[in-house]
């Protein structure tokens, strides 16, 4: 790429019109070493029903904060070595769950105009994940990758919310924290139930609950560190493990994704093509998988969140960002992959966003090896079943 192009798209990606900020958690940076918290669920933390039809949508955090885009304000390596481990993608066999309708009501997330890109002019692609037909069953289908994502169900208090989510383990969910717990507050909310593929009122691969959860002790204490307190946060990032069924995890059906971290898939200027995948309730209702395509780059200033420009809104929030999404194709005539390509690798969940609809932008805690590999360490512990975690 020519210098002045370069240039041109760091003036882009950089540029934004702020919004105002609907969250005031106070935040402490802490220098000492984080742990990770969580574990199984216990009895009353499971108890309550899951009202579907009126599931709240479950709003990015929203911020007001300018990312500016500096690569030399993060040298290349200064994270660690990036690492990465591979997904698979299952043998695709369904057990359906019907469902009662959704309303689909948009709460706080009017206002939506369709574009490719907004105030901040960040180009973006957002589409529906569409079916490859209905099948015997007659129920539609998502083929690998897409079905590795899903809808996350929860209680806070008496009230429903939903979240997206995917997999990264036969039997291991990745989603954002604050679909899991409140921050600062070191309390969490109850009552998950994943459905996999979700597809207007059929979970196609059933309802799984969840038998035990984690996120960093940073964030459920409050001490993690954020550039907008207890939004843009650098460790908005929770595991679950779901309940078997059967002695069956829902991973060998629908396949899982891998997970990279410490910048696995970004260039060394800090940028990334992502796909994200999620729910948002103001396409489709929330009733229809939606894609994005975007660039996605380190903000510096936003406690090193990933940036990216998306049209997706509450739902969202919790689903993945994904690098090199899709099937390798097989290569001949001495074509070689280039760095870093292995594919449908989970580097990080939607986390927030810009409560000012015009920018059209959201953010990620980045998945690095002081988070998401702890996390996980910690879910697959004994006595977790080995399938859980293969």
């Amino acid at each position: 790429m020519k210098t002045h192009q370069k240039k041109n798209l760091v003036m882009k990606l950089a540029a934004l019109t702020s919004g105002a900020v609907v969250a005031s958690a106070l935040a402490v940076p802490t220098a000492r070493a984080d742990a990770v918290t969580g574990g199984a669920i216990a009895a009353q933390e499971s108890t309550g029903a899951i009202d579907y039809a009126n599931a709240i949508p479950m709003p990015p955090r929203q911020s007001s904060v300018a990312p500016v885009y500096d690569s030399s304000d993060i040298p290349p390596g200064s994270l660690g070595a990036p690492g990465s481990v591979k997904g698979a993608p299952g043998n695709g066999k369904k057990s359906p769950v019907f469902l009662p309708a959704e309303n689909g009501v948009i709460t706080s997330d009017g206002n939506i105009s369709p574009q490719e890109f907004g105030t901040s002019n960040h180009p973006f692609t957002t589409k529906r994940v569409d079916t490859f037909g209905a099948g015997a069953d007659n129920t539609a289908s998502l083929r690998y990758p897409f079905r590795a994502t899903g809808k996350l169900y929860f209680n806070i208090g008496t009230s429903t919310y939903v979240c997206s989510a995917s997999l990264i383990k036969r039997g291991i969910i990745v989603t954002a924290a604050h679909c899991v717990a409140e921050f600062g507050k070191n309390k969490f909310y109850t009552n998950w139930k994943y459905h996999p593929a979700r597809y207007d009122a059929v979970s196609p691969y059933g309802v799984w609950s969840v038998g035990a959860r984690w996120v960093m002790s940073s964030y459920l204490n409050g001490t993690d560190t954020c550039s907008t307190p207890g939004i843009v946060c650098k460790n908005d990032i929770a595991v679950l493990r779901v309940a078997p069924q059967a002695g069956a995890y829902p991973g060998t059906a629908t396949g899982w994704y891998g997970y990279g971290w410490n910048g696995y898939g970004f260039t060394p200027n800090n940028l990334a093509l992502f796909n994200q995948l999620g729910y948002p309730v103001a396409l489709d209702g929330g009733l229809k998988m939606q894609r994005t395509d975007s660039q996605a780059f380190v903000a510096a200033n936003m406690v090193n969140n990933s940036v990216w420009g998306s049209l997706q809104t509450g739902g969202s929030s919790g689903g993945p960002e994904l690098v090199n999404l899709g099937i390798s194709p097989v290569l001949s005539g001495g074509i070689q992959f280039g760095a870093e390509a292995l594919e449908n690798i989970v580097v990080g969940v939607t986390s927030w966003g810009y409560n000012n609809q015009a920018i059209k932008q959201q953010g990620a805690s980045p998945f690095l090896s002081t988070n998401i590999l702890p996390l996980v360490a910690a879910a697959c512990a004994a006595p977790t079943p080995a399938l859980a975690c293969n």
